[in-house]
């Protein structure tokens, strides 16, 4: 939202400095973006008068002019421009001045061998305008020499206002001026509203037969008018925001939008076929707006239309066919309500956005319509003429009275300020509240503000006005001593994790937890959607987190990313709840190609298996005694030969591995195969809270001994397994057991496999004798057994 400091003022009574109303603004929650001041960029440019005009020697299409620009001796200056003439006054920008336009500094130059001290300039170039036909030619009587910055007004500041979505009342400059009123900036002016009674009804009839999506429509008919220009004021103020000026009627219901957050529209008469109508679209009808695009409606929309057919996407664009021109002479001024939640709904659906959308979305005033109404006319008929009608109101404005109960010192125990309850009521008053006291006091909510519920909101309104920097710090109590951790269990494992797989190599990504339709697609789907998401791309709640990282991915391979390695920890939302999960995503190349190991080799499934259990452990998982087993039966994600899930017992499931399905690559435009893991951190078991399971490591007196073993087993045995089934066969004595060795060929029966096992032991009190090192042996030969693998010969 842009407004001018002298705009501002013809609502405030104020001699407030640009300064001041900034600093006020940012004080009461109304943050400034920036500050323009449009006479920086016309320093240099001066109004100045041709005295001479005459052929340029060699070039027919130029001339050489001698200028006045003020400083008693003329100055020579080549043009170019067909308007050129002698008597003409214009505006000159001397050397040094840069050209608004496209950042040209004007410098003494010669133009085909005549020398040139500046430049004679046209309205494009000092960008207030579209014309480029010729110079600039000011009134005759303009003052000569005078910085053209201050003789045309521009030195007006433009401040940058960001309104949040709450703060629909300031969606116009009136708006605004309340809050710095209230502020004690100033006085709000009161607001002129005439009084116009109308001849005859309306020569056009208007209804809603939309009541949901436009409960009230409010027009009448003016007769007679020209549609010329528009005042010199309201341009210069329209154009300063960045409005362009485009005829009388259409610049004056740009100016009540901005100016008092009331968008409008004005019809050409002749160019309507019976009754105007709001209603609901048919699905298929088509419209051309004004912005020249054509857009496919359906039946969820409100329009504006006749017995021809749709002439206006209700609240948010106007069409091209019935809008006004020079030749109007008849119009129809409609102004309505329309649903918020309509309004959004449509825009987003044609992703059509617009001033009055963004103000139709928020919630206009629904007690304005009569005033608005009378202004615009008013308006209209000083600048164009014309003899109005009296008004239709078809409909009935959603106008409802609300009042809230309010204790004032809620300020205190619940905004940080203690504030005397006569400036709080002051404070209200100025911002149009209405407050009856009692116990607790009673707070009428003005119309403009529908963003107000309950006390809380009465708070925030008072202690921001009174200023939130009035809010004393205050430390929180702390006990005597060390400072206890505030970390909670789930926060320190995220914690370790995000540093092992950053040490690991992997790059961090942070990634949208909404996803689009078709990236949930192949996951299931989500189980929540947003009825209103701010785009179609950001929809569902997504169900995994390898879609953000498989989209990550896809951006890094386009931009010659060769190998990628991405960690993200986050949370998945499924029917049930959030779930928090770390997801790793592996592809391209694992190392580059080089003379010891040749050609560059991609990653595998061992190597997501393998960050997999690193992970885990660092986690606290008890990474050692986890079962490698079938992946989860979703054979849309993981590659069905190449994946897995590590498990704690056949059910507890506490991460998936593996390669993802080339399938699953191709849909997110991901080459080559991709290696991921998903580890599921609220399935990893909680350390005892009873403190230590075991006693304090104490380092055996004896040294340890390793005996290897070799066993024919199935191919399909998982060679984890029997690490397992050895490991477990005498839990005294066995400490760790290793796969060192697999080998299938000569001398390995088909359909089976050699795999060889270290297993190392740990003598307590004394040595291992022969016989007990023959009886462990023979237990782990025993448990292998029962898995179908036999000792080789």
């Amino acid at each position: 939202m842009k407004i001018t400091l002298e705009w501002l003022k013809a609502h405030l009574d104020t001699d407030a400095t640009v300064d001041d109303v900034v600093a006020a603004l940012n004080r009461i929650g109304l943050e400034v973006e920036g500050v323009e001041n449009p006479a920086e960029k016309l320093a240099g440019f001066r109004v100045a008068k041709v005295l001479t005009a005459e052929r340029h020697p060699q070039a027919d299409k130029l001339q050489v002019l001698t200028v006045d620009a003020g400083d008693g001796a003329p100055l020579q200056v080549v043009c170019g421009a067909p308007n050129a003439r002698a008597g003409l006054v214009g505006v000159l920008g001397l050397p040094g001045a840069v050209v608004p336009a496209n950042g040209m500094e004007l410098k003494i130059s010669a133009i085909r061998g005549v020398t040139s001290n500046g430049m004679m300039c046209s309205t494009r170039e000092l960008e207030l305008g579209d014309d480029h036909d010729g110079i600039i030619e000011l009134p005759a009587d303009a003052p000569i020499g005078t910085a053209f910055a201050d003789y045309s007004g521009a030195g007006d500041p433009v401040i940058d206002i960001s309104i949040t979505p709450n703060r629909q009342d300031c969606m116009g400059v009136r708006g605004i001026a309340r809050d710095l009123a209230a502020a004690g900036l100033g006085t709000l002016k009161p607001l002129d509203v005439p009084v116009i009674a109308g001849e005859g009804a309306p020569e056009t009839a208007i209804r809603t037969d939309d009541t949901e999506g436009c409960p009230a429509f409010f027009g009448r008919t003016i007769s007679g008018v020209v549609n010329g220009t528009a005042p010199e004021w309201m341009r210069r103020r329209l154009e300063a925001v960045g409005q362009r000026s485009i005829s009388a009627l259409v610049d004056i219901t740009n100016y009540v939008m901005l100016d008092l957050g009331r968008p409008s529209h004005v019809y050409d008469r002749a160019t309507l076929n019976g009754a105007l109508v709001a209603r609901r679209a048919r699905d298929g009808e088509t419209v051309t707006a004004l912005n020249g695009k054509d857009y496919v409606l359906t039946d969820s929309m409100t329009v504006i239309g006749d017995d021809s057919g749709v002439h206006d996407i209700a609240g948010i664009m106007g069409g091209e066919h019935s809008g006004c021109s020079e030749t109007t002479t008849d119009v129809l001024l409609e102004v309505a309500y329309f649903t918020p939640e309509r309004i959004a709904l449509t825009g987003q659906a044609l992703g059509l956005t617009s001033d009055a959308r963004s103000r139709f979305e928020r919630g206009v005033d629904p007690a304005f319509l009569d005033d608005a109404t009378a202004i615009i006319t008013g308006y209209i008929r000083d600048i164009c003429g014309g003899t109005a009608s009296t008004v239709t109101r078809a409909g009935e404005p959603p106008i409802a009275a609300k009042t809230i109960a309010y204790d004032p010192a809620l300020s205190a125990t619940l905004g940080g300020i203690a504030i005397d309850p006569a400036r709080q009521r002051a404070i209200l008053e100025a911002l149009g509240f209405g407050v009856t006291e009692g116990t607790p006091w009673q707070i009428a909510v003005p119309s403009w503000r529908r963003d107000m519920d309950a006390a809380p909101d009465v708070v925030e309104e008072v202690t921001r006005i009174a200023g939130f920097d009035a809010i004393a710090s205050v430390a929180l109590p702390r006990a005597d001593g060390v400072a206890r951790p505030t970390a909670t269990p789930e926060q320190l494992i995220e914690r370790r994790l995000r540093r092992g797989a950053a040490a690991a190599g992997f790059h961090e990504a942070v990634t949208w937890s909404f996803v689009s339709e078709r990236e949930a697609a192949p996951f299931g789907g989500g189980a929540w959607t947003l009825a209103n998401p701010i785009s179609e791309d950001l929809k569902v709640m997504r169900p995994s987190l390898l879609p953000g990282l498989l989209a990550a991915t896809a951006r890094n391979q386009n931009r010659g990313a060769d190998s990628i390695r991405l960690f993200e920890i986050g949370r998945r939302y499924l029917a049930d709840a959030e779930h928090p999960t770390l997801a790793l995503l592996m592809a391209g190349d694992k190392h580059p190609r080089g003379w010891q190991a040749g050609k560059a080799a991609p990653f595998d499934a061992f190597d997501a298996k393998a960050a997999a259990l690193a992970l885990l452990d660092a986690a606290g998982a008890p990474a050692d005694r986890l079962q490698v087993m079938e992946p989860v039966a979703d054979g849309a994600i993981w590659h069905p030969g190449q994946s897995a899930t590590l498990r704690l017992g056949p059910k507890a499931v506490l991460a998936e591995f593996g390669a993802l399905h080339p399938a699953l690559a191709k849909h997110f435009d991901v080459d080559g195969p991709v290696m991921a893991v998903q580890i599921f951190l609220d399935a990893i078991p909680a350390k005892r809270a009873s403190g230590p399971a075991r006693a304090a490591f104490t380092p055996p007196a004896l040294q340890s001994v390793r005996r290897d073993f070799a066993f024919l087993a199935p191919e399909t045995l998982a060679a984890g397994d029997l690490v397992r089934a050895v490991k477990g066969a005498d839990k005294a004595s066995i400490i760790d057991a290793r796969l060192f060795d697999r080998f299938a060929g000569q001398g390995v029966p088909d359909g089976q496999v050699s795999l060889a096992v270290e297993v190392e032991l740990q003598p307590q009190d004394k040595s291992f004798t022969d016989a007990e090192l023959k009886a462990i042996a023979d237990k782990v030969v025993a448990a292998a057994a029962k898995l179908g693998a036999v000792l080789r010969g």
